[in-house]
């Protein structure tokens, strides 16, 4: 009885604590979401204030580690990122959308920058 009480407890524990993924970015209008692809991003929220890409490394799987570098550029390419900040006014927090493989993967919101 005790071992059940103690696996329901854990259970309820864990889902408490899990990330949420109904992260979502409001422009004029119009609700972007994880999964939405660049190029509707770029339509309904407009241009954004910067870009930025970087080459993201590739993993495989025993153990997740990382694949060495004579494979890493020649037979494994690396996975194309891009970050698009947008500034969404007085009163609102920064929003950085990270797209890989062309498809929104996250939305963050940070502070303000201070000039």
């Amino acid at each position: 009885m005790k071992f059940l009480i103690r696996i329901c407890f854990a259970t309820v524990f864990s889902v408490l604590f899990l990330p949420a993924h109904s992260e979502t970015l409001r422009c004029n209008g119009h609700s972007i979401e994880i999964g939405d692809s660049r190029l509707s991003v770029r339509y309904r929220c407009g241009e954004p204030l910067l870009k930025d890409s970087f080459c993201a490394p590739v993993y495989y799987y025993p153990g997740f580690q990382l694949v060495p570098e004579p494979f890493a550029s020649t037979i494994f390419p690396c996975q194309e990122i891009e970050e698009w900040l947008y500034d969404r006014g007085p009163g609102n927090l920064v929003a950085t959308v990270r797209f890989r493989a062309g498809v929104v993967q996250s939305i963050t919101y940070d502070a303000r920058a201070s000039p």
